[in-house]
């Protein structure tokens, strides 16, 4: 049920567009309650954000149950990876109407997208100050915003190449090599900084 208000979510997201359809569109569309759309989507983000805590918590679990030799980079480049896979994978027409896409379209959904990257920062930073307490809380949120923001670029880059009917497949070779780099280098900054703290605490 869940899986089948999604979808019917994202089609009518691809015809009108996320702003234009409201939650008691997508129930009728469905067949059922609004209810019932409620109960398994407690907000209109959710239809096409779902499970957006989950997200938060498996990047910050990454980050707080890494091995010690690893960076917060490093714990996090299977997961950046596997957004793009599974993004890229998905069927093109019915992408449009799913979270990538309808976040460069949407400025209401754009500023729920920042606003869970800005959650997703302070989950990250807290792992961090656990896991390198020599490290300064602000630095440490520094970092976090940085991947984060690598993140968030994952997201526009496919969701600008699915509404450009680009080939998702070039679009996703390019992301995971730029990804790379940019993980490489916050990798680099981040051991040089966590070893200056930890030589003056």
């Amino acid at each position: 049920m869940r899986q089948r208000l999604a979808d019917v979510a994202a089609q009518l997201f691809t015809d009108r567009g996320y702003d234009a359809v409201a939650m008691v569109d997508v129930a009728r569309a469905a067949g059922v309650a609004q209810q019932t759309l409620y109960n398994y989507f407690p907000a209109k983000p959710d239809l096409v954000l779902d499970r957006a805590d989950d997200m938060l918590e498996r990047s910050r679990r990454a980050v707080a149950d890494r091995d010690r030799s690893t960076t917060p980079a490093e714990a996090l480049r299977s997961q950046v990876h596997g957004d793009i896979d599974h993004f890229a994978a998905r069927d093109a027409v019915f992408a449009r109407g799913e979270f990538p896409a309808q976040s460069v379209i949407s400025a209401s959904l754009r500023r729920y997208a920042l606003a869970f990257r800005n959650d997703q920062a302070e989950a990250i930073a807290a792992a961090i100050q656990q896991t390198d307490p020599a490290v300064p809380a602000l630095v440490a949120r520094a970092h976090a915003s940085a991947l984060t923001t690598v993140m968030q670029a994952v997201t526009d880059g496919i969701g600008e190449a699915i509404l450009s009917e680009a080939d998702l497949a070039a679009t996703a070779r390019g992301l995971h090599v730029d990804v790379d780099a940019a993980l490489t280098d916050a990798s680099e900054a981040f051991r040089s900084t966590a070893a200056r703290f930890a030589e003056s605490s």
